[in-house]
């Protein structure tokens, strides 16, 4: 029987590192970030989409999305956010489904659906995969501070910038106390990866 598991945590906490781990270990990983990403190529109908909805700046001189320019928006504006929400879930949700459907059909231990606001949605109510019913949910975790450097070392960006971005989504420690599971992202890579081993040996067990 598939173990059927929701996986998030917050900016720069090392949530694709736990998701990488998980795969070496046999899970399949529906991540949604990479879903987007095809969803949003050059031609899709999305990144239609998004351009009619917040205009060309959004788009690079040869036609694909300019995340930075697109993030500028949604980061400063709660309204912008979930009109980009609105645009882009449904599609995503759509293709995340059929995914785990055909991984749970072929009959792996656990599928793993990999989404950035998870609790985010559980909280609201908005998002039809975070409605998922799942086995159980993780979230990877590390303090807030480590959440800030890692942003602006990854983004590239200010602190100022990434504690805009951190403050979009919920805090981490209560996405922490909602979640079923919690893996510590803050120590040694092995420590990670001790944790991830034994989460998983116990949840497919």
């Amino acid at each position: 029987m598939t173990c059927f598991i929701g996986l998030s945590g917050g900016i720069g906490s090392g949530k694709s590192t736990v998701s990488r781990l998980l795969n070496e270990l046999g899970a399949i990983i529906v991540d949604a970030d990479a879903i987007v990403h095809e969803l949003q190529a050059a031609g899709q109908p999305m990144l239609k989409e998004i351009a009619a909805a917040f205009g060309d700046g959004v788009l690079t001189g040869d036609g694909a999305l300019d995340r930075p320019a697109l993030g500028s928006i949604v980061f400063r504006d709660t309204e912008r956010r979930r009109e980009l929400e609105q645009i882009v879930q449904p599609p995503v949700v759509a293709e995340m489904a059929r995914r785990a459907k055909v991984a749970i059909d072929e009959g792996v231990p656990m599928v793993v659906m990999d989404i950035p606001l998870l609790f985010e949605g559980k909280k609201t109510g908005r998002g039809s995969a975070a409605a998922m019913q799942y086995d159980a949910t993780i979230c990877v975790w590390v303090p807030l501070e480590t959440q800030i450097e890692r942003t602006m070392s990854r983004d590239k960006c200010d602190r100022g910038e990434a504690e805009r971005r951190i403050a979009a989504q919920l805090p981490i420690d209560e996405k922490r106390e909602m979640a079923d599971h919690v893996i510590d992202n803050s120590g040694k890579p092995d420590q990670t990866s001790e944790q991830v081993k034994a989460l998983y040996s116990q949840l497919t067990r």
